[in-house]
């Protein structure tokens, strides 16, 4: 895959913008509204017309509002940015009508059970809404997981022919699939869908309309107003801000792509090498989808296929996302003392308290998500709660306030959005619908346990490989949706705990953004930066090394995922931040506090050594420190091997040195 590839996604936006101009754009605007104010309608069981709607009802209706934004904001063909082509619109108008018919009759669909027998409209209704989710799919997901999705929606067709025993499954014809793709409740309208269109829609509306007024320019003058000053204070800048951007789009692409312009050239002016500069964009953004409040797509799904709440699973993700970034931070602090790069000048950053007086709304934003996320528990609420009051308050303040067009803007960017994300859910929920109606996803698990001898370990191995492999074609929901029917539950049979189970795929999907040779988010990062894509891939590996160790350490200790008594949960948190520390100084070649250089035989044990802390045993853990505590003594007592440390590598006040920036580059 080309750079240019990876870049695609960056004209998306812009691209949809060029489609959906004058009438287009209201259309847009108009069915975002109207599929935010049914959802508003259902999770706050409000009623206006006087009676509720059944589950299968809302969830069509939704369906209407948002595939038809598919097909108008983002092309058939990736030329066609400039406007909408009438076969496009007949489409979108098609997936308009389709969802909405079945939504009129979704009372006969229960009552006369039209998912097994109806009548002839229902039966061509059904072909058409498998059809248009596929080529929904196409558009926001690639032609890679629309032909996986495609294979497990007509593997009905053929389950009965398999030629293996744990794939032989019930067989049903050709217009029996399609009724029960289009009006059951296990595949387009399956747990995917149900969890998207009640909780994911609000938090969606939230990160757009947090980022839109302003959320991002704040999080990114705060890191500099905090970490400005710091040796290699750019770098950490990047860190934090691009943790922040990812936090609110979820995506680690269109993260890169967002922050990366900004941070990249200035990492490269204070002395950052360009591989180096990408490598730390690339691993930052990649870490948003894993940690909390908002988290990406997948988190979402958890609720429905773990069973728990969603403030359970951000809690539980909390720690890991922790220890990812201080993998990084610690990284970037010891690369920075070894190569001398200090911050910038206290004069060239904005201050602290005056950003934070100036941005009060978006901490105060978040701060009550949280609160109602994790005292109340109103998951499908409180992001509409939040997005609203920002909104209000950005409309009402005394400067910058965001007119109508503003709000059009932001209704605009909220839909297309939402509508990527559910025609991607939808045409996921094909895969389940393959499997469930078969009868086969209940014995995958268990047949995956037998071929393992009922290993952990080759479970785990084989799990991280599995979803690493489809992590390079697929989006990481779809990885997810898949693997939580067939990998998750065997890892839960082994005895692994279901959060750190599901959470375990989660983190291995994502790797495959800085893993060549896909390594979709450091070819982004790459293309920005100017560097070799596949250097830049290896870079970012290295720095993102917590994301390949953490989810063996947490499927065997759950501690990690906050499931445990909070003595242990405290304890275990010291071992694996002293444990990722290390780690992280022995990869780069720096002792941070000892500020002494490694030797290559230091580094070579520090590695295994922070490992061991990691693990999930007291005794492991304890060897481990001991290993590290007699590293650090010889490292003290022997001489420096590059001279004496640079102890003024903090100097806020002072000037960059050209003379680093060169020695770096």
């Amino acid at each position: 895959m080309s750079q240019t590839d990876v870049l695609v996604d960056a004209e998306e936006e812009h691209g949809s913008v060029l489609r959906c101009r004058g009438i287009w754009r209201w259309v847009v605007i108009g069915l975002t509204l109207a599929g935010v104010a049914i959802t508003i309608s259902q999770v706050f069981y409000w009623n206006p017309f006087g009676s509720g709607m059944l589950r299968n009802t809302f969830l069509y209706f939704v369906l209407a509002c948002f595939l038809p934004i598919v097909f108008l904001a983002f092309p058939m063909r990736p030329a066609q940015h400039d406007r909408v082509p009438w076969y496009d619109a007949l489409i979108a108008a098609v997936a308009l009508a389709v969802p909405a018919w079945f939504g009129l009759n979704a009372e006969n669909i229960i009552n006369e059970g039209w998912d097994y027998g109806g009548p002839t409209t229902a039966l061509v209704a059904s072909f058409v809404l498998w059809a248009v989710v596929l080529e929904a799919l196409r558009r926001t997901a690639g032609l890679v997981v629309t032909l996986i999705a495609g294979a497990f929606s007509v593997y009905p067709l053929f389950a009965s022919q398999m030629p293996l025993d744990f794939l032989t499954g019930i067989q049903f014809d050709l217009e029996g699939t399609a009724r029960m793709h289009a009006m059951g409740v296990d595949s387009i309208l399956g747990l995917p869908l149900q969890t998207a269109a009640g909780i994911l829609v609000g938090f969606l509306l939230f990160g757009v309309v947090l980022q839109s007024v302003g959320g991002g320019a704040f999080f990114h003058d705060l890191a500099q107003s905090m970490l400005g000053t710091r040796r290699g204070g750019s770098a950490k800048v990047a860190v934090v801000s691009s943790a922040s951007m990812g936090m609110m789009s979820g995506s680690a692409v269109s993260n890169v792509l967002t922050t990366g312009p900004l941070t990249i050239p200035a990492m490269k002016r204070s002395g950052f090498s360009g591989e180096y500069a990408a490598g730390v964009e690339a691993t930052a953004s990649s870490g948003g989808s894993i940690t909390p409040p908002i988290m990406g797509t997948a988190a979402f799904l958890m609720v429905s296929f773990v069973g728990v709440p969603y403030s359970e699973i951000a809690l539980a993700a909390a720690i890991p996302a922790l220890l990812y970034y201080i993998g990084i931070f610690t990284q970037v602090d010891a690369y920075s003392a070894r190569r001398g790069l200090r911050g910038l000048k206290r004069s060239e950053l904005p201050r602290f308290f005056t950003t934070l007086l100036h941005g009060w709304p978006y901490v105060t934003a978040l701060a009550a998500l949280t609160f109602l996320l994790v005292v109340y528990r109103r998951e499908a609420q409180a992001p509409f709660i939040i997005a609203a009051a920002l909104l209000v308050y950005t409309m009402l303040r005394p400067t910058d306030r965001l007119g109508p067009r503003g709000v059009a803007d932001v209704v605009f960017k909220a839909g297309r959005t939402i509508g990527e994300i559910l025609g991607i859910i939808a045409g996921v929920g094909l895969i389940i619908g393959g499997l469930s109606m078969t009868g086969v996803s209940l014995s995958l698990a268990r047949e995956l346990v037998s071929a393992v001898g009922g290993s952990v370990v080759l479970i785990l191995i084989a799990g991280a490989v599995t979803s690493f492999v489809l992590g390079m074609g697929m989006t990481v929901s779809a990885v997810y949706v898949l693997l939580a029917i067939v990998m998750a539950p065997a890892l839960v049979t082994l005895g692994i705990d279901p959060i750190a189970a599901h959470l375990f795929v989660i983190y291995w999907a994502t790797v495959s953004y800085i893993t060549p040779p896909v390594a979709l988010a450091s070819f982004a990062a790459a293309g920005i930066a100017g560097t070799k894509p596949m250097k830049t891939s290896l870079t970012a590996m290295r720095l993102g090394m917590v994301k390949y160790v953490i989810p063996f350490c947490f499927a065997a200790n759950p501690a990690l995922v906050a499931q445990g008594t909070a003595s242990e949960i405290a304890v275990t948190l010291v071992f694996a931040i002293v444990g990722v520390f290390v780690m992280a100084c022995a990869f780069e070649g720096y002792a941070i506090g000892l500020e002494r250089h490694l030797h290559p035989v230091t580094r070579i044990i520090g590695v295994p050594a922070g490992a061991l802390i990691l693990a999930p045993e007291v005794t492991s853990s304890l060897i481990g420190l001991a290993v590290v505590v007699v590293l650090a003594v010889v490292t003290k007592v022997l001489p420096p091997r590059d001279g004496t440390p640079r102890k003024e590598a903090d100097a806020p006040d002072a000037e960059p040195n050209p003379a680093d920036a060169v020695t770096a580059s």
